[in-house]
């Protein structure tokens, strides 16, 4: 079972911060071995959807950048799952409150992604579509994909 927890980025208080940033972190840098700007000044024009577990733990996390802030289009990045709860379901969980969230503030609007491209299948599924050429970023092949208004 998973809790959400949607926050702007004044919201978050100092603990839900760290550990939000410490699982980016600990995910993307150390798991990853992926060296890039991870404090890229997105997160003070984002939501941040926090996932616990039954335990209160920070299961999973992602941030729903506004349209503007990264993209002409609302965004959704950042998305991590903490090891011990993948393949359970919760990236599908969290992609889709993000998608509820984002079609409840940004009516209208496509939804844009810059994904990881081993898993645009996972995306594809979720109704987005490649729009673009897969390159490189830190090291790791990345595609822009974009999901359809509503």
């Amino acid at each position: 079972m998973v809790t959400w927890t949607w926050r702007s980025f004044r919201e978050l208080t100092t603990d839900e911060l760290y550990e939000l940033l410490r699982l980016r972190q600990d995910v993307f840098i150390l798991e990853q071995t992926c060296i890039y700007p991870e404090l890229d000044g997105a997160d003070h024009k984002s939501h941040h959807l926090l996932a616990r577990d039954k335990k209160g733990s920070l299961a999973a996390y992602l941030r729903l950048v506004a349209p503007g802030g990264k993209y002409k289009e609302p965004s959704i990045g950042r998305l991590v799952v903490r090891r011990e709860v993948r393949r359970k379901g919760v990236a599908r969980a969290l992609m889709l409150e993000a998608i509820r969230k984002c079609r409840q503030l940004y009516p209208k609007q496509a939804i844009h992604i810059q994904a990881q491209a081993y898993l645009e299948s996972f995306y594809k599924s979720l109704g987005f579509k490649p729009a673009g050429e897969p390159y490189d970023e830190a090291g790791i092949m990345h595609v822009e994909m974009l999901l359809a208004p509503a």
